[in-house]
């Protein structure tokens, strides 16, 4: 593949809901433009963009591939996505590379959830954007219905560009509403509405059209492009990408109205921390951003990545603006699917790859060493679904951790963490299909096999009174004894308070020199509860009185007897197990909110708010973990794949007694058998 100007460039994310056909019109555009000899089957599980084995069990589609053409002149680098939820993290990297999106809507199934929130996406990144209407060939399908839930659902300015000739097995390909008029039904009514649009961008076009009742077809051209740019015109095609209708002509469309990157800004801080802009051009020293990194069997780490500015060329050198660590740029390319196609250097604006960067990972700005920026990174979705992880056989515990870390660091929408209160390594992602696709990559790329359970939910403990305590550690058994008496008084505190220490003891009842024991022994003893085991918080220790002996004190001593007094007084004062709540946020359409919310309120979640938009019904609420951590499943199954979430850590609140007294017996039952 040869190397293109700025000009000549097309960075495309293309954004859906799931199984409306993106990987499908990929596979198309691919063959339509000769960059491929044979047209794959997502069924047959031989599509370029749908190559990793997960995706082929699937058919669909679980990681954002580049599918990079050429056409009359320009270059397409087409960024196809998942439309599954769950990998929302590689869509958000998409969209960080892309100057155009496409929005691609089933004719049959219409507007989903998926489509709205993808939608929102790309306009909350500014990206221009246009609506593809697939499936055409497909029975039931119906491309005005589809148009008027797009128009009424995302945006009123959705415009046809071209409208089908005939539907379902019928579909024989499209007619251009800027064209020679076709035999097509609402032909004239959606050529007007098209040069209203394009007269609307632009005062001096509005006034001719007002004056005159038309535009000339330059005019209209010029309009729509300035409305697309502007982001107040969204075109709208059709196509059968399985059958490749409407292809050409979709590529024709990116070609003349896309934008190339070179209005493009992006907005990151200079060496002072101040905010600085740069856009893709050949002034100032090169600057480019990872927006993926991906671990090749064969060929070892990928960095994908944007150029911003200058040149990338192969055999050269960048600098790491995040570790100021240099790194060497053997051959770039540019994939297609796990292809990939070499080529001498990549211009501002373009996307491509690069192998084995040591230092250098997703969000991370390299470039000149005098760069003099540093650009964003990217900022996923919190976690929302979580496992627990522990080793099959002793080899796998000893790669486990390494292992884990580098499927983290090609998908940084996966999190593992060390739970300490637990002990366990956890491993989160955006749902149960993310996990389990992050599971079989560690078997299968690193050779590691885990064993994949509930994690254990991590309760805290506190007191809901204020209790003073002695306890006087005295062992004598010759020679030196061990002597440490303390009077220590617990005191909840507000929520989030942890566990603080103080003094306040008079006349040396205790030597200061045994404080700090003192305090040791009651740090370590807050870390198991009475009730749970679980780590104590929101509680003030004061250590008030108590006595010593000249020859048998010790710091270990009072480390003891602090200690002691510590669980003795926890147990006198009320003590209660609290549990995390989560804050959620639900999206489904509005035929499954009254089963939902039924889901909710059996989950112990207090509703907080619903706010309806457009046939569909956002639930804000509050739910214990301990009730969530299996949502995802749950939420499919009620919403038939149709329903989004949220989650995050809200705040600690106390079980409900009858809760707390179950786990105690468990406790007991648990520590009896040991």
């Amino acid at each position: 593949m040869e190397a293109y100007g700025t000009e000549a460039i097309r960075n495309v994310v293309s954004l859906s809901h799931s199984g409306a056909g993106k990987t499908s019109l990929v596979e198309a555009m691919l063959h339509a433009s000769g960059a491929i000899s044979r047209l794959g089957n997502i069924a047959d599980g031989n599509t370029v963009c749908d190559y990793e084995p997960e995706e082929i069990d699937r058919a669909s589609s679980i990681q954002l591939a580049l599918g990079s053409t050429e056409w009359d002149g320009v270059k397409v680098n087409w960024l196809d996505t998942p439309g599954y939820a769950d990998f929302a993290g590689e869509v958000l990297s998409a969209i960080a590379a892309a100057d155009f999106a496409a929005i691609v809507v089933s004719a049959v199934d219409g507007v989903e959830v998926g489509t709205e929130a993808t939608w929102h996406q790309a306009d909350e990144a500014l990206l221009p954007r246009m609506i593809i209407i697939n499936k055409m060939d497909r029975e039931n399908a119906d491309f005005y219905q589809t148009l008027a839930q797009v128009q009424q659902r995302l945006d009123r300015r959705c415009v046809p560009l071209n409208l089908p000739i005939g539907a379902e097995s019928n579909f024989s390909g499209v007619s251009n509403l800027l064209g020679s008029s076709e035999e097509v039904e609402r032909y004239e009514e959606f050529h007007e509405q098209l040069v209203e649009a394009a007269a609307e961008s632009d005062d001096a076009l509005t006034e001719k059209y007002l004056e005159e009742g038309g535009l000339s077809p330059e005019e209209i051209l010029h309009g729509l492009k300035n409305g697309l740019a502007a982001r107040t015109i969204f075109p709208v095609v059709a196509t059968s990408a399985t059958k490749e209708i409407g292809v050409t002509e979709l590529l024709d469309l990116l070609k003349d109205y896309a934008p190339s990157p070179v209005k493009a800004i992006a907005v990151g801080k200079d060496i002072s921390g101040d905010e600085a802009e740069i856009s893709p051009n050949d002034s100032g020293p090169l600057a480019a951003v990872v927006f993926k990194t991906t671990a090749d069997p064969y060929v070892g780490k990928l960095s994908v990545f944007k150029v911003w500015r200058n040149t990338l060329k192969s055999d050269s050198q960048v600098t790491n603006a995040r570790t100021g660590q240099t790194e060497r740029i053997g051959q770039a390319f540019v994939p297609r699917g796990k292809s990939q196609e070499n080529v001498s250097f990549l211009a501002p604006g373009d996307i491509g790859a690069v192998a084995k960067l040591q230092d250098t990972s997703t969000g991370d700005t390299i470039g000149a060493k005098d760069i003099g920026i540093r650009l964003p990174g990217i900022e996923f979705a919190n976690p929302v679904y979580s496992v627990s992880l522990a080793p099959k056989t002793k080899a796998d515990m000893d790669k486990m951790g390494a292992a884990v870390a580098r499927v983290v660091d090609e998908d940084p929408s996966l999190q593992m963490t060390r739970e300490q209160s637990t002990g366990e390594t956890v491993l989160s992602g955006l749902g149960d299909a993310h996990i389990d696709v992050a599971v079989k990559r560690l078997q299968r790329k690193f050779g590691v096999e885990v064993i994949v359970g509930t994690p254990r939910v991590p309760y805290r403990e506190t007191v809901k009174i204020k209790k003073a305590v002695e306890y006087k550690h005295k062992k004598q058994s010759g020679g030196h004894g061990q002597y440490g008496h303390v009077h220590l008084e617990l005191e909840p505190q507000p929520k989030g308070s942890g566990v603080t220490f103080e003094t306040r003891v008079v006349g040396g009842a205790v030597p200061r020199e045994y404080f700090p024991a003192v305090e040791k022994g009651v740090m370590e003893a807050a870390r198991t509860g009475a009730i749970s085991g679980s780590p104590v918080v929101d509680l003030k220790v004061t250590l008030f009185d108590g006595s010593s002996h000249p020859v048998d004190s010790s710091g270990m001593a009072f480390q003891i007897a602090a200690s002691q007094a510590f669980k003795k007084g926890l147990q006198e004062a009320n003590p209660v197990i609290l549990e995390p709540l989560m804050k959620i946020s639900v999206t489904v359409p509005d035929s499954y909110t009254g089963d939902v919310m039924g889901d909710l309120n059996g989950k112990r979640a207090k509703v907080l708010g619903m706010n309806p938009n457009n046939g569909a019904t956002t639930i804000e609420a509050e739910a214990p973990l301990a009730e969530m951590q299996r949502y995802a499943q749950d939420l499919r199954s009620i919403a038939q794949g149709r329903g989004v979430y949220t989650m995050e850590f809200s705040h600690y609140e106390e079980l409900p007694a009858h809760l707390a007294q179950k786990i105690q017996e468990e406790v007991e039952a648990v520590g009896e058998e040991s």
